[in-house]
C-alpha cells in the first residue's frame, strides 16, 4: 500500500502532530480547533468547537468543565469522537474512541499555564447552564476573584478529557474530488493498528 508523501510512516500520533505542526504554520487562526461530537442519553449528536491541547504517545487530550453538556455526555457514554480540519492545507483528520478523565498533576499543571482571568472564568462559568445575563457572569467573576485570589486551584469540576481512539482517519483533498483517504483502526488498544486505504 503506497503511503508515501504526506501519508508516510508507521505512528499515527506523530503523523498527526506532523500534520498540525504544519498547520500551525498556515492557518489564521486556532490551527487546534477540533469539531468535538458526543451523544446525549436519547442518542441524539451535539458537535461543538473546543481546542486539542494534546498529541500523546496514545492518545488525544482536551480540557472542559466536567459539568458542561459534553462533559456530562461522555461521562455517560465514555464515547467521543472529532474532526482536524485545515482549509489552507486541505486536509483533516478524524477520531473515534474511547474517553478517560485526565484530573492530576497534567491537568493541574495546564491550568496553572493559563492566564489567571481564564482560571478564574473557570471558577466562574457554570458551562451549559441558563444565564440570566452577561452582567451576572461579570459579577461571578468578581467574586470568585476576591475569593480565590491571584492564585486559584483548579477546579474539581474542571480537567481534562483524553481520547483514546480505535480508529483514525487522514484525509487529504485531490483533484476532481478523488480524494486520499488512510483509515487506522484497532478492535482493542492492546492490537496493531489495521490501515486501509478507502474510496473517496
Amino acid at each position: 500500500m503506497d503511503r508515501s508523501g504526506i501519508f508516510a510512516g508507521d505512528d499515527p500520533f506523530a503523523l498527526a502532530r506532523a500534520w498540525l505542526e504544519e498547520a500551525t504554520a498556515t492557518e489564521p487562526n486556532d490551527p487546534n480547533a477540533i469539531a468535538l461530537a458526543t451523544v446525549d442519553a436519547q442518542g441524539l449528536p451535539n458537535v461543538r468547537m473546543v481546542l486539542l491541547k494534546e498529541i500523546e504517545a496514545e492518545a488525544f487530550v482536551f480540557y472542559t468543565n466536567y459539568d458542561s453538556r459534553k462533559g456530562q455526555e461522555i461521562a455517560a457514554s465514555g464515547k467521543a469522537a472529532f474532526v482536524l480540519h485545515w482549509k489552507s492545507l486541505r486536509r483533516q483528520i478524524r477520531v473515534r474512541g474511547l474517553t478517560e478523565r485526565e484530573d492530576g498533576p497534567q491537568a493541574d499543571a495546564y491550568y496553572a499555564s493559563r492566564s489567571l482571568q481564564s482560571r478564574l472564568g473557570a471558577w466562574a462559568s457554570r458551562q451549559s447552564q441558563p444565564l440570566a445575563s452577561r452582567l451576572s457572569l461579570m459579577a461571578e467573576v468578581a467574586r470568585v476573584t476576591a475569593a480565590r485570589g491571584p492564585n486559584p486551584s483548579r477546579p474539581p469540576f474542571w480537567g481534562g478529557i483524553r481520547i483514546r481512539p480505535v480508529e483514525i482517519e487522514f484525509w487529504a483533498d485531490g483533484a476532481f474530488r478523488l480524494h486520499d483517504r488512510f483509515r487506522w483502526s484497532r478492535d482493542t488498544f492492546e492490537n496493531n493498528w489495521e490501515i486501509q486505504r478507502l474510496n473517496p
